[in-house]
């Protein structure tokens, strides 16, 4: 039994889905069911029930899940006190990001850490804001970056950097308006984000904020990346709100039009555990990425 089959096993019991927790381990999802199906053949102990297309905990499954996490978190324990009392910085952090800081905000700051810290491994996974949320609460991930909204009370959430999203059509397209001159949200067709990630969020909140419910949105595509998106609004299948840096680039071509709505800026932000001691490798990149 190793750590990355308990990671594994914790990750799917959490979601009571495969893929989900293969996207949250940066895995396939062929290696996320082998590693599962080599834990309970080396056990001898069915952990899951495959009912239908659904997974679900066997009672052993659910008897062995808090043990599994207490060993990772003891894990992790463990390797923090070796960095530290070296007090040097190096050995591994493992960074989760959202998708809109991961290919826009983040590459930059990255190579300036290497640089910096060339003996510091960084472990880098993508997901949605919820994802990463919930690896940082589980302890399957050192720090989280996101820019949708987190609830957990058991995060310290710390202010980046600030993101504008922007509703983007196509050029071509016609955008329908109510009595009042404001969009009509309601009857534009609608390229969202899956449930989860900030992109999403930031089109509810526009709803919110004129007072639409986001249920009467006319959904016509939801896809897994902002790049999809992206294209999808491209190409005149429907309307998306988006970070800005995902689309500057094709704003400028003239490729995607902006439709002037009041959508605030939100915020990119840094999680970590309140109740585990960053490493001096923690600490390192969390300076030299600039948080406030």
């Amino acid at each position: 039994m190793t750590l990355d089959q308990l990671r594994v096993f914790v990750a799917v019991a959490e979601r009571s889905h495969v893929t989900r927790a293969a996207h949250a381990l940066g895995m396939t999802q062929s290696a996320t069911s082998a590693a599962i199906a080599s834990l309970e053949r080396l056990s001898g102990v069915k952990l899951f029930n495959r009912v239908g297309r659904g997974i679900e905990l066997t009672e052993a499954g659910r008897r062995f899940l808090p043990e599994a996490k207490n060993v990772i978190e003891r894990a992790a324990v463990a390797r923090a006190i070796l960095e530290q009392s070296a007090e040097t910085e190096s050995g591994t952090v493992s960074v989760g990001a959202s998708q809109t800081i991961a290919n826009h905000w983040l590459p930059r700051r990255l190579a300036a850490f290497r640089e910096a810290y060339p003996a510091i491994r960084l472990d880098i996974t993508i997901g949605n804001t919820q994802t990463v949320e919930d690896a940082v609460v589980s302890g399957s991930l050192d720090i989280g970056m996101v820019e949708g909204p987190t609830t957990n009370q058991l995060l310290i959430r710390t202010i980046a950097d600030s993101d504008r999203p922007v509703l983007v059509t196509s050029p071509g397209m016609s955008v329908p308006l109510l009595s009042t001159g404001r969009t009509d949200l309601a009857s534009l067709p609608w390229i969202v984000r899956e449930e989860g990630s900030g992109t999403r969020d930031a089109l509810r909140q526009l709803c919110e904020r004129m007072s639409v419910p986001f249920d009467m949105l006319r959904i016509i595509l939801v896809l897994p990346s902002n790049e999809a998106v992206r294209e999808a609004v491209e190409a005149g299948a429907g309307a998306a709100v988006i970070s800005e840096q995902v689309v500057a680039a094709s704003v400028e071509t003239g490729r995607l039009s902006v439709v002037p709505v009041d959508l605030p800026q939100r915020d990119f932000a840094l999680l970590r555990h309140s109740q585990r001691v960053m490493t001096p490798a923690q600490r390192a990149l969390v300076s030299t990425l600039g948080y406030r």
